[in-house]
């Protein structure tokens, strides 16, 4: 049970409690009846506000809606007024550039350009919008005008400025420098930078605007005089200046090239002129044939003509190639690209078919030359097809895209020329075997026949020209002529193209047999000479001319590819000769020889029979000696090395013979009057035989 007292306090302070809970309470409440009357204090200012809100929008929507259409309209009049000073100024184009049209574009092609664009701006528009316009007319008529005058523009910048390449400059693009520390390259400039320039931008606008592709045909026609003069002014160049020692050259930029010569020889094609050097050389070593005829006519002393006509026709064509190269250049940067390749195929026809046509009179004229046996003519065929062969890839890569026709010419001329001298090389074997024995062509002194020196002379010409030759020969399917297998190895995809060995067999074959052909109509020639000495002396003299003429020139080697005992059949063929000249002697020594000389004892007086002997052998020695002296003193061996050796080697046959039969019979009483028997010491006769062959002594 709680005690009074503590009960009295827990209730004064539960009561205590209480109030202060009441006082919360009423807090509460009051701030529970404040917050009403705030919220609809609010609720009713929100009230006010949306309603004044919506009488100001009701007042200013209308108002902005009218700006705005005020704004609207205020745009469409700026247009409407812009536009029409748009199409006002259409109405003016055709009287603000007419006088710019009028006067052209020469010296003002930017401005003539922006007045075109005009005029084609107001076309178009009155095209589109008024079309039955009369102001349509003038300015289509303005329009026409003005492309008449780019298109005359473009004519006459081309015609003025387009300059014919000096052959001085060809022949720099063409040769090169070797000589030269710096290689400095030569570069054409068909137009200044400005006039091409000019050009280029006439030209796309004549594309693009004008719808017009004449200035094509007037570009290709242009270039194209240009490029067929230049070419024919190298040609006369070569005709008016080439000399034995070369083509007068100067250097295209000389202000760059003061130290170096101010001419230099162009490398020659070494054909005729090789080979008459060739005989020249030989001539000095006794070799050359002097008299004597055959139905070929010589080489030697060809006029420089051939030698000049060779040159030029091979630098044309080089120069073809380099000047066509720059010309492709200069059309890439001013005709459309898909209008090039026919523009450059019509640019190049009339210098290409110059090139060909002549080429074709050079196979014409060696097909005449064949006929008449000038086989000198028919040698200018080889170097200008050996050149088109070596120029036939530059010329496929600058005709590449052009027509089928104007690539096919080259090979065409290429296949022509190979005939020719395939057919040359025939007739020229044929030749040398059927040339026929006419006595009084025959040399009177059993020297180098014409007909020899001649057929060397052709065969050494094969040398600068082996695969060329060999090439021609092969060409003709001449392989089976000579009994040569045709090893498939040697030969590529190509039906004509044969590896360089084969062509070298097939010629050294084809040389063989010209030697044999030769060798053949020797003999046949030699047995129109009745002493049989002197048809001998003239077998030697050929045989002997032949042999040092092929080691000379190294024909010997190309010999050898298919006879390796080539020379040394020559050597004893030229030994026969010889043993058949001394024969001749015979009929001298024979008088004194040993074993018909009569026998007689030593102190015992000589029957008159055997001094009469003794006279007989002394006048016949004395009569024969004196006889085959006077007749071959008239003949002649040139080799002095040869003349020499047969000299000496008859010398000491008869000297010793006549030395013994004169030991033996000088101090014989065989007559009273000795001198008129022993008419010659020893050293007299060597004396004698040492001028045979010397027609000067």
């Amino acid at each position: 049970m709680i005690p009074p007292q503590e009960a009295s306090a827990r209730r004064r302070e539960i009561e205590e409690k209480l109030k202060q809970e009441e006082e919360t309470l009423s807090f509460i409440r009051d701030s529970l009846e404040k917050s009403d009357q705030l919220t609809k204090n609010m609720v009713s200012i929100l009230s006010s506000f949306e309603s004044r809100l919506m009488k100001l929008e009701n007042s200013i929507i209308p108002v902005h809606k009218q700006t705005e259409n005020l704004q609207r309209l205020q745009e469409n009049v700026e247009k409407t007024l812009s536009c029409l000073d748009h199409v006002i100024s259409y109405y003016h184009v055709a009287s603000d550039t007419e006088k710019i049209i009028r006067e052209g574009p020469t010296g003002r092609l930017e401005e003539y350009l922006e007045s075109m664009a005009k005029i084609q701006k107001a076309v178009e528009y009155f095209q589109d919008n008024s079309p039955d316009s009369p102001e349509l007319n003038k300015v289509k008529l303005l329009f026409e005008r003005g492309k008449e005058s780019l298109e005359s523009e473009f004519r006459s910048l081309m015609t003025r400025h387009s300059k014919v390449v000096s052959p001085v400059l060809i022949l720099d693009l063409i040769s090169g420098d070797d000589e030269l520390e710096v290689q400095e390259d030569v570069t054409l400039e068909h137009l200044p930078e400005s006039v091409l320039q000019d050009v280029v931008r006439i030209s796309r606008w004549l594309v693009e605007y004008g719808r017009n592709q004449d200035f094509m045909n007037v570009y290709y026609q242009i270039r194209s005089s240009q490029l067929d003069r230049s070419i024919k002014g190298l040609k006369e160049h070569f005709r008016k200046n080439s000399s034995s020692s070369g083509v007068p050259y100067s250097p295209a930029i000389p202000n760059k090239r003061k130290d170096t010569p101010t001419k230099k020889p162009v490398k020659r094609p070494g054909t005729i002129r090789k080979a008459q050097n060739l005989l020249k050389q030989y001539s000095q070593h006794g070799l050359d044939g002097k008299k004597g005829g055959s139905n070929l006519i010589p080489l030697e002393g060809r006029d420089d003509m051939l030698d000049v006509e060779t040159d030029a026709y091979i630098h044309c064509v080089s120069a073809f190639v380099k000047l066509a190269q720059s010309e492709y250049h200069l059309l890439m940067d001013i005709i459309p690209e898909h209008h090039q390749k026919k523009t450059f195929d019509s640019l190049i026809q009339d210098a290409l078919d110059g090139l060909m046509l002549e080429g074709e009179n050079i196979v014409s004229a060696a097909r005449k030359a064949i006929i008449r046996h000038d086989f000198s003519t028919v040698l200018t065929v080889f170097p200008i097809l050996r050149h088109l062969k070596q120029t036939k890839p530059e010329f496929d890569q600058v005709l590449q895209g052009t027509a089928a026709s104007t690539k096919n010419k080259l090979p065409g001329l290429i296949t022509s020329m190979e005939t020719i001298g395939a057919k040359a090389l025939e007739d020229f074997a044929d030749n040398i075997k059927n040339d026929p024995d006419k006595e009084y062509n025959m040399p009177k002194d059993g020297t180098v026949h014409e007909l020899t020196s001649n057929a060397i002379l052709f065969l050494q010409q094969l040398l600068d020209f082996q695969e060329t030759a060999g090439a021609m020969l092969a060409s003709q399917v001449l392989g089976d002529t000579y009994n040569i297998p045709l090893d498939p190895r040697e030969t590529s995809s190509s039906a004509t193209s044969y590896s360089s060995e084969f062509s070298k067999r097939l010629l050294s074959t084809y040389i063989c047999k010209v030697l044999g052909n030769l060798q053949l109509n020797l003999l046949s020639k030699s047995k129109v000479y009745e002493d049989p000495a002197l048809s001998a002396i003239f077998l030697h003299n050929n045989y002997n001319y032949i042999l040092k003429s092929l080691e000379k020139s190294e024909l010997i080697q190309l010999v050898a590819v298919t006879q390796k005992t080539a020379e040394r059949s020559y050597r004893e063929h030229i030994e026969q000769q010889i043993q058949t000249y001394q024969r001749s002697w015979l009929k001298v020594t024979d008088y004194i020889a040993e074993k018909s000389l009569p026998i007689f004892q030593p102190g015992v007086k000589l029957r008159d029979k055997e001094r009469q002997m003794i006279k007989e052998r002394f006048k016949g020695f004395n009569d024969g000696l004196e006889e085959l002296c006077k007749i071959q003193k008239a003949w002649a061996i040139p080799d002095t090395e040869q003349r020499d050796k047969i000299r000496q080697a008859q010398k000491n046959i008869v000297k010793d013979t006549y030395g013994a039969f004169l030991h033996r019979y000088s101090s014989v009483p065989f007559t009273k009057n000795p001198e008129k028997y022993i008419k010659y010491r020893v050293e007299q006769v060597g004396d004698m035989i040492d001028r045979l062959f010397d027609t000067s002594a």
